[in-house]
This record gives C-alpha cells, structure tokens and sequence, in this order.
C-alpha cells in the first residue's frame, strides 16, 4: 500500500483530501503546524499526524519517511496575511516548498504541488490559460509563482515526478469561516447563521471561478492514480465566472434575514478570476463539476450543521 504524505493536511483542502485518501485504504501521514488547520478534522480518521513546519528541512525530512507521493498542500495562505508579513510568507511557502521538493529529489517521490490563480495578478485578460504572462500583486502570489518555478527547475533538472495545480477560489466543507483571513463563503455562511452582518469590499461586481472542493480532490486523487504529469502548472477550476452580488442572491434563497455592509476595495484584491478550463478538461476528461448553485447550498447545509467543528480554531492575526 502506498504511503501517501499531505502538508497541510489539517487544513480545509487537506482534510477533505485527507478523508477522500482514507475511504480508498491509502496509508495517509498528515503534516501541518496547526496555525490555522485543526487537529480535530483528522484525529480520529487513523492517519498518522506530524507537527511539523515546512520551512525546517530536518524535521520535515523525518516527517516524510517513506512517503511515495506528496500532496504539497500546506501554506501560509492569504493575501492580505502576505501584505503584513511578507517574510513569513515567502519562509512558509517559498522556502518549505524547496524542502518538500529537495526530499522528493533525494528520496524518489512524486509531488503535486498547489499553487494559485493570484499568480496571474495584473494580468486583466479573461479566462485564464495556463499560457498567459504572469505578473503577482502581492507576496503570498509571488511566493506561489516561486513555489511553480522550483517544481518546474526539479522536473527538468532531477527528473522528479511532479505536477502543478493553480488553484482558483476553493469553497466546501470544512473551511474555517472564523478567523480574520477566512474565505469569503464560508465567512459568509457562517455569519448568516449566527445572525450576523456580513461585509462586501467593493460594490460586489467584482468575480470568482468558485470552485467545489469536492471537485477539486476528484482531480487530486485521480492525478495521484494516473501518475499524471504536466509540464507546466494546471489551472484547476471549471470556467465558472460568479460575483459577490450573484453569491449573495443564492443565499438568500436560504435565509430572509441577511444583512450587507458595503466596504471600500481591499488592496491586492484581483478584480476578476476566470479559468479557460480546456486544459483541465483534455488532462482529466472523465471529471464532471457540481454546479454552483447545488455546491452553495451543500456547503450551507454543511456548514448549519457542522460548523461549530471548525468555528472553534486559533486565531490567524499576523
């Protein structure tokens, strides 16, 4: 049975990745510093839990023992964290990926690692194709752009076994909706519950290619099975193009009493995201997204029940 390692597998894609890998028997070895991932999404499942920070190579060489592949998950995520502390974020993301990637160089392992839409930053031109120049706008996409490059370098310079997914905007179950750098639905959903004003910066026009995390894990395992690799990153997302305006009227199909507050724009915020998702569709052919409006509303009835699982974590301010 293979040995499958998840940085950052505490974490909201993690612990969905996490789950999915322990349904098919995989022998799966959890690797997170708990700063925003819980301990209690995987604790119970019986995979094998490290506490470990990517950014110290002996540790995590000692963590990854025997791995065979490596699900490359584990970030300092956020935007606006990244803007207030850049360093922390490149020594994170930049430096731990180089870790993950000097084990797999050394020991024989596969990667896929998961990088992001913010990497294309300034770029207005919609959809997205893997082609497009990239031009980040902040240090937590810079660091992504980093983290695809030294995957590239590993594959054409030690042939390591590796793929890239640019993640898009990532919304399901098991997302934190409480801490200051939450994601907008699950923030959302979660203030709606508890009665809450819930704030939008900018006028809401602005748009995401939201993306159903069960989607996502889909292509996760089925990349792992194939041994898929692709020589450059692969954006990950359906060609969905949804405003903040638009999630909000879904919503209000499940609740009457949703308060708004209109903010002023946030820097580093990207204006609009959209993938061109013909690349995604020719790699894994046999994936069939949810659509979005059947996703919310999962995640909400998720969410009502189960949110106090998760609403309960450390506080992310720095």
């Amino acid at each position: 049975m293979d040995r499958i390692a998840v940085t950052g597998g505490a974490g909201f894609v993690g612990t969905n990745l996490v789950r999915a890998l322990m349904r098919e028997g995989f022998e799966v070895i959890v690797l997170d510093d708990f700063s925003t991932g819980l301990r209690s999404n995987i604790q119970d499942l019986g995979c094998e839990i490290r506490e470990v920070q990517l950014e110290k190579e002996g540790a995590l060489f000692d963590a990854l023992d025997g791995s065979q592949y490596i699900f490359h998950l584990g970030a300092r995520g956020s935007v606006p964290r990244s803007i207030k502390s850049p360093r922390a974020t490149h020594e994170v993301n930049t430096l731990g990926t180089l870790n993950v990637l000097e084990y797999a160089r050394k020991n024989g392992c596969a990667v896929a690692f998961s990088s992001s839409s913010s990497v294309y930053g300034v770029n207005p031109i919609l959809p997205k194709t893997e082609k497009m120049w990239t031009a980040p706008m902040t240090p937590y996409a810079a660091s992504k752009l980093a983290g695809e490059a030294l995957v590239h370098s590993y594959a054409l310079s030690y042939g390591v076994s590796a793929i890239t997914y640019r993640f898009f905007n990532i919304f399901g179950p098991w997302q934190r909706p409480d801490h200051d750098y939450a994601a907008v639905i699950p923030k959302w959903i979660w203030k709606i519950l508890q009665g809450e004003e819930i704030q939008v910066f900018g006028d809401g026009t602005q748009s995401r290619d939201f993306t159903y995390v069960n989607d996502v894990i889909k292509v996760l395992v089925s990349g792992m099975k194939q041994k898929t690799n692709h020589p450059s990153p692969l954006n990950l997302a359906f060609g969905a193009r949804i405003t903040l305006n638009e999630v909000l009227d879904c919503l209000k199909e499940k609740s009457d009493r949703i308060v708004v507050k209109y903010l002023p724009e946030r820097s580093g915020d990207v204006k609009d995201s959209q993938n061109d998702s013909t690349e995604l569709s020719r790699v894994f052919p046999d994936i069939n997204p949810v659509g979005f409006r059947k996703a919310l509303f999962e995640t909400w009835d998720w969410m009502e029940s189960n949110g106090s699982k998760i609403a309960n974590g450390p506080r992310v301010l720095d």
